[in-house]
């Protein structure tokens, strides 16, 4: 696992307390920092997806409040992971006010495509639940300055939720 050197230019919670729509493109050449056994290392994140509200129809706040999703309906800068396929764990950052449930998918890290892939290969778990990036001693977003291109793309694995939430150009790639 590669990583880069890293400076702790790091992301404050008025970041991460804007609208998921907002955020979720600004993340896009930031740097991942997760710092294991004393050693950090840091890597740029690539692509993303935001879900914005209990009205988004692939949303797990579609359903309202639950134990699961609780943490969505906090303050933003807050990590909220959960498994799927009862093998990968999803790393989301909240966004947004409390009581408005937004959360951005982390898909993919320069050379760690894919969610189930980055978290795997970075050691992230249910014990990173919780964590708050503008505080934690084991995991932040730092801001270097790189403002990459944007593509818009609709998410990916979402038809259940029908339209216009599948057509919704809701994922963010640094081109």
């Amino acid at each position: 696992m590669a990583g880069e050197k890293y400076t702790n230019i790091r992301l404050n919670r008025d970041f991460y307390s804007r609208d998921v729509l907002t955020v979720a493109p600004d993340l896009l050449g930031k740097n991942l920092v997760i710092s294991q056994a004393g050693i950090a290392e840091s890597f740029k994140i690539i692509e993303v997806e935001a879900y914005r509200g209990e009205d988004d129809q692939a949303s797990h706040a579609r359903f309202g409040k639950t134990a699961r999703n609780s943490i969505m309906y906090g303050e933003g800068g807050f990590l909220y992971i959960y498994l799927i396929y009862g093998m990968y764990w999803m790393l989301n950052i909240v966004t947004g006010p409390a009581g408005d449930p937004q959360a951005i998918l982390v898909r993919g890290l320069k050379n760690l495509p894919g969610p189930g892939v980055l978290t795997r290969a970075l050691g992230i778990d249910k014990s990173y639940h919780g964590e708050d990036l503008v505080n934690s001693e084991r995991i932040w977003i730092e801001d270097r300055g790189d403002k990459p291109l944007v593509i818009q793309k609709p998410r990916v694995g979402i038809s259940y939720a029908g339209e216009p939430w599948v057509s919704n150009a809701w994922r963010f790639i640094s081109a």
